[in-house]
Order: structure tokens, then sequence, then C-alpha cells
């Protein structure tokens, strides 16, 4: 069964060996089990719903309380403490495109808001209902989720968008195909929130962001149902797909996609590469991306995140042997870890892969082989459930995420750092921080940054403390020149930094847009644009 105030299944937990905890209560000190919120307590919280009667929406209290926060730092301590401010009225679970259409007019009709829910994976407050006059729905697209049509000869597969990650690779594999768009929220995300929060995966190297995926569809607005026709390309005026991409909701729903698939790699592997410290592993990817080698993944950690993801992993012996060659071949404690990956036919898998550890060596790269690239892909979509337990060791942890060009790079993950530690250091307490380029680009790169931190003793504290952290870290990165969201998307908590980046003339024609398919300002208020 999936957790109502966390993530994933209940059934797996994600167990930290004994020398990992000492490792993180030596950064941050012993810290307090928090006590949380029962589920039964906190379903006598959900308010009388306010809705007019619909046979396709339902208005008991446990589905609107799980349907009432995402994943965001501000949604757990909300659902943990049982001190939960906003529900959805109703949640209904079309089956159709007229199922759709039925609930819209119906909302239309009743002056009802109406917030888009794909897996509830969103970090940023994308399916939060605000404080409203007004009644709110939460449509639940998952019953929306089986392929179409595949059409191998043009590689292109159309799916409900309620589709989860796991069963839309599912379907295409039994035909030989993937789309090869792996977020970490990939087991319970879906097609549409990828598409509505420009969605980039982890092997987005050599399958491209959601953007390049995203052929067309349907989506239905307030004002009618608009049709996104596939072609190769296109010069027929601006591109409708792209006022869908990013869209966050706001100007309709989107049920069904057609995507740009690809058959299925023969070959499939990820390596491990140390390098003496950041800098020389970015002059490596810098030199790996201009050549125009085919990989499927290049992940650069810092100093930091490397020792942390060494200190988390166990296998004391294992990696003490590890370290201690590396030593010996003159890397210490800057030494900093490279994951990349290739796939396709076998015989460009090792030419690729040839010529890539020839880079890395002449930048000091030591190539350790297949085992950690290995045990990232087996658990890189586990790591998520590491929350839950630093959560009831007393830890909170977040991330935030940015682009910027190569130039910028180094000096925009030590503003990042630098604003977080700053912000704990002026209340006398530790945070824990490190970063990593999870995707990059022949002219910059994502930075990912994680922050482990004590909770506090009550919850409005964490909420304070987390919202300075952010706060600091946003500004960091807007001064220094990087995108508000690489991936991650806008929802409420980007939204005050928004304007920074495009303008205010560029907010208002956003804002122009959205109510020119919605004009009773009906779809997921609050989010992207006020």
């Amino acid at each position: 069964m999936r957790r109502w105030n966390g993530w994933g299944d209940d059934a797996v937990i994600f167990t930290l060996p004994a020398s990992a905890t000492l490792f993180i209560e030596r950064l941050l000190g012993k810290s307090h089990q928090p006590i949380d919120a029962n589920l039964d307590l906190a379903v006598t919280y959900v308010p009388k719903a306010r809705l007019p009667q619909h046979p396709l929406v339902l208005t008991d209290p446990l589905t609107r309380l799980l349907h009432t926060r995402g994943q965001s730092f501000p949604d757990w301590v909300e659902l943990r403490s049982g001190r939960i401010h906003t529900f959805p009225d109703g949640v209904a679970y079309p089956m159709s495109n007229e199922d759709v259409v039925n609930l819209i007019r119906y909302a239309n009709q009743s002056g009802i808001h109406i917030i888009p829910y794909g897996g509830g994976t969103s970090v940023v407050g994308h399916i939060n209902p605000i404080n409203s006059k007004a009644p709110i729905i939460t449509i639940d697209m998952s019953r929306m989720n089986r392929l179409i049509n595949l059409n191998a000869g043009s590689l292109l597969a159309t799916f409900g968008a309620g589709v989860t990650g796991p069963d839309l690779e599912a379907q295409l594999r039994a035909h030989g195909f993937t789309l090869g768009h792996f977020p970490q929220s990939f087991e319970y995300s879906t097609l549409g929130g990828w598409v509505a929060t420009r969605s980039s995966g982890q092997q987005s190297l050599r399958y491209g962001r959601i953007e390049k995926l995203f052929a067309g569809g349907r989506v239905e607005t307030p004002l009618g149902e608009l049709v996104l026709p596939s072609f190769p390309a296109s010069a027929a005026g601006p591109d409708l797909r792209e006022i869908i991409l990013g869209s966050e909701g706001r100007l309709g729903i989107l049920t069904e996609a057609s995507m740009r698939i690809s058959p299925l790699p023969e070959r499939e592997e990820f390596h491990a590469v140390f390098f003496p410290d950041f800098e020389h592993g970015v002059e490596a990817v810098k030199q790996i991306l201009s050549t125009g080698l085919s990989l499927c993944m290049l992940r650069l950690s810092t100093a930091n995140e490397t020792t942390t993801t060494l200190a988390l992993a166990g296998h004391e012996n294992l990696i003490g042997a590890m370290e201690r060659l590396l030593a010996i071949r003159g890397l210490g404690d800057s030494k900093c870890m490279l994951l990349f990956g290739f796939n396709g036919k076998p015989v460009l898998v090792r030419s690729n892969r040839s010529e890539t550890l020839n880079i890395t060596g002449k930048y000091g790269g030591i190539h350790v082989g297949k085992s950690f690239g290995e045990q990232w892909q087996k658990n890189r979509f586990r790591t998520p459930y590491l929350r839950n337990t630093l959560w009831e060791m007393g830890y909170g942890v977040d991330t935030l995420e940015t682009a910027t060009d190569w130039g910028n790079t180094p000096q925009m993950v030590k503003q990042i750092e630098s604003a977080i530690r700053g912000t704990m250091s002026s209340i006398g307490e530790q945070v824990h921080i490190f970063s990593h380029l999870s995707h990059v680009y022949p002219s910059g790169s994502s930075i990912y940054t994680t922050y482990l931190f004590k909770l506090a003793e009550g919850p409005d504290e964490n909420v304070v403390r987390w919202q300075a952290m952010k706060s600091a870290a946003s500004q960091a990165i807007i001064s220094t020149g990087g995108t508000i969201s690489h991936h991650h998307g806008v929802g409420l908590d980007n939204l005050p930094y928004l304007s920074a980046e495009k303008g205010n003339l560029g907010i208002e024609a956003i804002t122009s847009l959205f109510h020119q398919f919605d004009p009773k300002r009906m779809m997921n208020p609050g989010k992207l644009v006020s």
C-alpha cells in the first residue's frame, strides 16, 4: 500500500547501515524522533465537502486526504504533523475523454476549481489546493493509462496521460521499444505530469528531455478541445505543444500524449570514474560533450556528495579497500565521482566507452569499473525511500535544482551551498549539503543540491527553517544567473522567483495565454502564475 504521509510503498524500507547512522550523527548531532500524526486521526480533520453531487466525484474524507498534498518538504510537515490546512472537496477518476469533458463542464457550471492530478509526486506544490471560497475537485488521471496506439514505423506511441512510468515502459517493452524517460519519481509519476512540468529523465543525454519526446496529443480545456497533431517538423507558426509543456494544469487537462519512442538498446552499461577534484571532473565532462560521443548519462558529484554516497552505501571493507587504492593513486578527500552510461549496439558501446575513458584519464580520472554504476542503476528509484528513514530518525532532507552555463557552474554550486549553510549557521544549526551535475549539455549543466538537517521541535519551526534555506538558495540562483527550475517546475514553491527570470511582460504574456483557454480561472489556480 502507498504511504499516505511519505514516499512510496509502505512495505519498502530503506535501512541505513550503522556506520551511515554514525556518519549523519557526527555531522549534525543526534536528533529526536518526531511524533507523527495517525492516519485515522488525520481523516477526522477533513472538512465537509462543498460540492453539488456528481456521479464521477467522490467526497469521502480518506480519498480527499490522500490527494491533498505532494512530496515537498512543507507537504511532509503538514502530513506528518496532521496540521493540513486545505483539502480538495472531491476527487474524480475519469476513464475517458468524455468523462474529463463532463467534469470540466460540471465545474464550469458550478463555479468549481480543478486540480489535475498525476502521481502526486510534485516537490514544489503543484497539486496543493489553495485557500479559496470556490469548491475544489482533484481530477486523478490514473485510470486513463493504456497504450492507445503504437506506430512502429514512425516511432510514435500514444498513451492515456495518466500512465505511470513503470506501466508505460512495460507496455512499450512488450513491443521492443522504450521512451527512455526515467526521472527519480519514475515509480509513481505520470506521463501527463512529465509534460505539464517539463520533466527531465536521468538518461536525457541519450533520449532527450520530455519536450523532445512529446510529439502531440489532446487537451481538454474550459473552452473546448485542443488537438496537437504529431509532425516530424513544422513551420506552421508557433508550436502549440510549447504552451502545454510546462503549463502545470493552468489551461486544461492533457488526456492523451503521443510520444517519440526508441528501439530497446541491445546493450546498456554504467561505469564510475573518480577524479582528483570537482574542477578536473567538470573539464572532463565538457571535453566528452565536445567530442560528440554517444552516452546516455553523465552525472558528476562534488567531493561532499562523493563522501556522502560512499558513507551511506555501507560495505565498509569493500569501499575502504577502494579508497586506499585511490589514495595510492593520489586521490584524497577532494575526490569526485563521475557516473556515466552507454547504450545501443555493443560495438558502439565499446567504442564510446573506450574514447570516454581515454578522455577521463587525461584529466586524472581513475576508472573503477561497473560496480558503482550497476548499484546506481539498481537503486536509482529506491533512493527517495531514504527520506522516510531519515525523517523517522529526526532528520529532514530537501532538494533544489537549477541550470546555468558552464562558465557559471562551479560558482553557482558554491553560492547555493553557501547560502543554505549561512542560513542555518545564523540560528546555530548544522546542515549537510552536497550537489551533483545531473543533466549536462554542450553549453552548460543542471545543478542538483541536497541538504540534510535536524528537525526542529515543532512543525511551524521546521517550515520557517526550510523557507529560510529555500529563499536564500533561490536568491543565490537568481543573482548568479541560473534558472529557478531545471526540471521540478514552478508550482507554489518557486512562484515567488519566477518573475526574476521571465520579467513582468513575460509573466503577463503567460497569464494572458492561460486566461485565453480558461477565462474563469478555474484550472489549478495559484500555480505557476498568480
